[in-house]
């Protein structure tokens, strides 16, 4: 395996102020952008903060800006990356700088609190069990495959260029919604929050988000627009104005 050096520009740093810093590795094939700052890391820098878990795209703690794209370094084959110019990995920018490579993403688990629990209907059978079309169910399975890496968050131009934190929940919190709106044992009514206090109008489906998730969520299309389309329905309907449903 022949092995080649790249040079990596890493943002060091807090919220006090920062600065890219250069540095060169060692890679070789097969290597993806978390294994090269993990080099650097142990042989360089020490003190480099950056999050990480299972270094196979399922946690979601190593989401970063690789060349101003946001990524999983996990994820992010060197190979598909250009080496014969510095190499840039910066922090998520919408989230508050914890340190170098590490953000404060706490704000989407707060956030989260404020969405509707799953509230179960009663069970529509005399054994006590209930009764569900496979269809319904593959349609809401789709969002569960969500590993929070709050990339779709971080390119959201709500959240990442009006940062408007406290009237939006921001498209992973919206397919959660979705996912619990769209379950076919669920009985709770959502589309008010949504209207009201979780910012859904402020969405203009520019897809910014679906292109960046690494598990391949339509987000924007099974999730977003189905949830605008029942909002649609229910208030501005005018047969459902006519029968007080939108009221």
């Amino acid at each position: 395996m022949t092995a080649t050096t790249a040079t990596f520009s890493i943002w060091r740093g807090d919220r006090q102020g920062g600065k890219l810093v250069e540095y060169q590795t060692e890679i070789a094939e097969g290597m993806v952008v978390l294994d090269a700052v993990r080099r650097i890391q142990a042989d360089q820098a020490n003190d480099l903060a950056v999050r990480w878990n299972c270094k196979a795209g399922k946690c979601g703690s190593c989401a970063a800006e690789i060349n101003g794209k946001p990524r999983l370094m996990c994820m992010t084959r060197l190979s598909d990356v250009p080496t014969n110019r510095p190499i840039l990995v910066e922090p998520m920018r919408t989230f508050p700088l914890i340190r170098d490579l590490v953000t404060d993403v706490s704000w989407n688990f707060e956030k989260k609190r404020t969405v509707r629990k799953f509230t179960p209907r009663k069970p529509d059978a005399p054994d006590g069990t209930w009764r569900m079309a496979q269809i319904d169910v593959d349609r809401v399975q789709e969002f569960r495959k969500c590993i929070e890496c709050f990339l779709c968050q971080n390119v959201c131009h709500v959240l990442r260029d009006h940062q408007l934190f406290d009237e939006y929940i921001g498209p992973r919190l919206l397919t959660h919604s979705a996912a619990l709106e769209m379950h076919p044992l669920d009985s709770d009514h959502r589309l008010s929050d949504l209207r009201f206090t979780q910012g859904i109008g402020y969405c203009n489906i520019t897809k910014c988000c679906t292109k960046v998730c690494p598990e391949e969520i339509k987000i924007t299309d099974n999730a977003i627009i189905p949830l605008k389309e029942r909002l649609v329905d229910r208030y501005f309907d005018p047969v459902a104005w006519l029968f007080g449903a939108g009221r």
